[in-house]
């Protein structure tokens, strides 16, 4: 591979964002596919390699979770958006749960995920508590779908819809859900 020169590009970029809408408006489809998955393969990349990924899951097993053994809702500590979860019920039949769906597929099958640990609810419950790290990538959009079983029938409670825009964690819309609503 040559080398490239990049030099008055990244000048324009730089001195104005701006620029970046100008250049993606001017290039063909084609390319401006190929833009936006090298980009964010660049930002997940980033991540992974700037980011202390066993410090901010540490943190986040000591944060991110409620009184009630459910998980808060997510938050940037940049390089990651820090996603956790977790059920906690006295049996696998009867229990309450919270899990983040990312870009509509949830956290743990998504494609962005850098990380998911996975550890035993503490106490005499039973269930597991989760944390997943995303890279911060414009327009991501999360779901956190907070749900209870009762007697075998799972049922969403509430619904809070986040995006990112630029860099941070925006909440667009929080639905609670009647129990005739989605399972």
């Amino acid at each position: 591979m040559t080398t490239r020169r990049f030099g008055t590009i990244l000048r324009h970029l730089r001195e104005s964002p701006e620029a970046a809408r100008e250049l993606a408006a001017k290039l063909p489809d084609e390319a401006l596919i190929e833009l936006g998955a090298a980009i964010r393969d660049e930002q997940a990349r980033r991540a992974r390699e700037a980011g202390d990924q066993q410090a901010v899951l540490e943190a986040a097993f000591r944060i991110g979770f409620g009184r009630d053994g459910i998980g808060v809702q997510p938050w940037i500590e940049a390089p990651f958006v820090v996603c956790p979860g977790g059920l906690v019920g006295k049996n696998r039949g009867n229990h309450k749960c919270q899990f983040v769906s990312v870009d509509d597929v949830w956290v743990w099958d998504s494609g962005d995920l850098i990380h998911e640990e996975k550890r035993n609810a503490p106490g005499d419950d039973e269930g597991f508590r989760a944390v997943a790290l995303l890279p911060i990538v414009e327009g991501m959009a999360l779901d956190v779908v907070r749900a209870r079983m009762r007697q075998g029938q799972h049922n969403v409670e509430r619904v809070v819809s986040y995006v990112v825009e630029k860099g941070k964690l925006v909440e667009v819309e929080r639905r609670d859900v009647s129990p005739r609503g989605a399972r």
